[in-house]
């Protein structure tokens, strides 16, 4: 039995997106490519009938992917969620003790996090650290440039 991951429904939801556009825009795109390149003649030295066969493969590598993605996918309503503990999909705001800078991170699927958008995976240090803590505790973080303390400010749970 295949492992679940858990995702979130926007995650799902982009995932989906995603896998249409590559099926029916990029897939189709390539074979057209590929069918002119071969019109061409000689394949051994014509670089568009390569370079369409490689982007081939990188697009039907981003499938398969997100194919098995969807098919180990847990989804996680995260409307539905609410309590006192980091679990996840939750939103989580923190103080950097050292500084008293403050950041916000959602906890996500790994396929989901994007740390520019302050979307971490929940397999990740941070929110290993965080899972199960309430607002109001410390955590302490190991990271590469040592340990890291942070106090939960507040918990939400948005979609």
């Amino acid at each position: 039995m295949r492992e679940k991951t858990p995702i979130t429904t926007g995650g799902l939801e982009k995932i989906k997106g995603e896998l249409d556009t590559l099926i029916k825009g990029d897939r189709e795109e390539i074979k057209k490519r590929i069918r002119e390149a071969r019109e061409h003649g000689d394949l051994k030295e014509n670089a568009e009938y390569h370079a369409a066969k490689e982007k081939q493969a990188l697009v039907e590598g981003r499938i398969a992917r997100l194919q098995h993605t969807l098919a180990s996918a847990q989804v996680v309503d995260i409307s539905r969620l609410s309590g006192e503990k980091v679990v996840f999909g939750s939103t989580v705001s923190l103080e950097l003790l050292s500084t008293g800078e403050e950041s916000t991170y959602k906890i996500v699927g790994e396929i989901e996090a994007d740390s520019s958008r302050g979307y971490i995976s929940y397999k990740g240090p941070l929110a290993q650290a965080l899972i199960g803590k309430e607002e109001g505790d410390t955590v302490l973080v190991r990271a590469p440039k040592g340990k890291i303390e942070y106090a939960i400010t507040s918990i939400q749970f948005i979609p």
